[in-house]
């Protein structure tokens, strides 16, 4: 989204007006949704945690410091939201599906293996993304979320450092640490047969 538009539509909402919100559900709401499925595996998690989102968003974009940096502010909202439902829980969340395109146009299962996977390979596709799933699950708790950040939300690097409070170079070498952990125990998991 242009940037004034989106300075536009914030400041609306911040008025008050129930459309501006609405656009911003509109534009944000997949990306959040997709994030929100994709670390608790569950439909119904990630519609509850959006419409938390959502409730969030209305009490606290008043006092929101417009600095034009709006999506890093709401990415990082989703991952507390996230980080809280999880230590309320106690239960180490499951990924989900991780055959969704990343905004290069590939797979996270894709950027794992080095391949392409071709469209009318499903059920390859399917025991891949099975796969990356349970290995996903085994990273810790920041390193899983930058990984998801980049791949499904579809944030910079930068945009992650922003939510996470950290330098973009430790964001960098987390997310790689974190794939090149992953390709290992794939192929560990492969030798295992």
């Amino acid at each position: 989204m242009d940037p004034a538009r989106l300075a536009a539509i914030v400041a609306g909402a911040r008025a008050g007006k129930q459309d501006s919100y609405q656009e911003l559900l509109d534009h944000y709401g997949p990306r959040l949704y997709g994030y929100f499925y994709r670390t608790t595996g569950s439909h119904h998690d990630a519609e509850d945690l959006l419409g938390e989102i959502m409730l969030r968003l209305v009490r606290t974009l008043p006092n929101y410091d417009d600095r034009g940096r709006f999506e890093p502010w709401l990415f990082r909202i989703a991952a507390n939201l996230l980080r809280d439902r999880i230590r309320r829980s106690r239960v180490r969340p499951a990924a989900a599906s991780l055959e969704a395109e990343d905004a290069d146009g590939g797979t996270l299962g894709e950027v794992l293996s080095g391949n392409d996977v071709p469209a009318d390979a499903g059920l390859l596709r399917s025991e891949q993304s099975v796969r990356v799933e349970a290995v996903l699950a085994r990273l810790d708790e920041v390193s899983r979320s930058m990984v998801l950040l980049r791949h499904f939300a579809e944030l910079s690097f930068k945009e992650i450092a922003a939510i996470f409070d950290c330098p973009v170079g430790t964001v960098l070498a987390k997310v790689h640490r974190a794939l090149r952990s992953m390709r290992a125990m794939m192929e560990r998991d492969d030798e295992r047969g």
